[in-house]
């Protein structure tokens, strides 16, 4: 019997409303999340990511944004629930780490004061009770002399520690959905490590579903089982990590996979040049037809321009949206 999804979105469209017409942020995502499972959504930047993210969590203002199809979550509709309700299962069941600490923290309030808050809200724990939480949370993500870490303010701690904060902030109240966009984008290389480390370690004792948005696909292969491609809002390609780079189907995943680069590669006399993708993403105010990426494809052909592709499985668990990706057997 197959298991039934923590997280089940269904044809999620977020659209806002702008002076120059309907821009169709998101349109059309369909994905889920099984229990303590990490999956990643990657693309680049302007292809969706962040958007739904916001989206599960219903933090896009309405107007000019409108959210349409299902968030289906332990069961219930999100789309569905009162603001209250909402609000008892953001940073609760479901919770967020923002790509940028500094600007996600609060200035003028601890740090103690800051995770106290989620917990006081939530758990109906005291200021006493909040504080000693506090500082065993930050204790849990390696920060050190927690007890006086906890009575400083954002601006004393380096971009490391900030994160740490936040991760420690997220998982206050155990939630079964953990919610990364871009964790490691602000910090350099060593801390990126040591924040990776500290997810994967924190996932399995806490037990926490991941869904990381991200545009590097390094941390992807560290932390993910399963990848979702997106461009232009919608998704191209889905398989499980290692099947993704081992045999990616979409041109445009080539095309990503393509661009990293290769560590050694100026060592051992190469002279081969990093792959680019040409052209520039499609206007998302304007209904494309055909498929997305038909524009800057290498394989593309007038069916492409005309017809969008579906996404058919073209290998045991991998899924692309292109009508000439190398289909593999797949068992009956």
């Amino acid at each position: 019997m197959a298991e039934t999804p923590l997280l089940d979105v269904r044809n999620l469209q977020t659209h806002f409303r702008t002076p120059d017409g309907i821009n169709r942020a998101v349109d059309g995502l369909s994905f889920h999340v099984n229990a303590g499972e990490t999956v990643a959504i990657v693309g680049e930047s302007g292809c969706g990511k962040s958007v739904t993210s916001m989206s599960i969590l219903r933090l896009i203002p309405e107007p000019p944004g409108k959210i349409a199809g299902e968030i289906v979550f332990n069961g219930r509709d999100l789309l569905k629930l009162s603001d209250k309700e909402m609000r008892a299962i953001r940073g609760n069941d479901v919770s967020m780490i923002f790509q940028e600490p500094m600007t996600s923290l609060n200035p003028v309030l601890t740090v103690g004061r800051q995770i106290g808050e989620t917990l006081r809200l939530h758990q109906g724990l005291n200021a006493q009770q909040a504080e000693a939480k506090a500082v065993e949370m930050l204790k849990l993500v390696g920060i050190p002399a927690p007890e006086r870490r906890v009575k400083e303010y954002p601006h004393q701690l380096s971009g490391g520690m900030r994160q740490r904060v936040m991760i420690a902030m997220a998982l206050a109240c155990n939630p079964k959905l953990l919610i990364a966009d871009e964790p490691t984008t602000a910090l350099d290389v060593t801390i990126q490590a040591q924040i990776l480390d500290l997810m994967r370690d924190l996932k399995h004792r806490v037990g926490a579903a991941i869904v990381l948005i991200t545009h590097d696909l390094g941390v992807v292969a560290e932390v993910a089982e399963r990848v979702i491609v997106m461009y232009a809002g919608r998704k191209v390609e889905e398989a499980p990590v290692k099947e993704l780079f081992n045999d990616p189907k979409h041109p445009y995943t080539q095309g990503l996979l393509g661009a990293v680069p290769k560590l050694g590669s100026s060592l051992d006399g190469s002279t081969e040049r990093l792959a680019e993708i040409p052209g520039l993403v499609p206007s998302l105010k304007q209904r494309i037809d055909g498929c997305v990426f038909a524009g800057r494809c290498p394989k593309v052909t007038d069916l492409c321009r005309a017809v969008a592709p579906a996404l058919e499985p073209k290998a045991p668990n991998h899924v692309a949206a292109c009508h000439y990706a190398e289909k593999e057997l797949l068992a009956a």
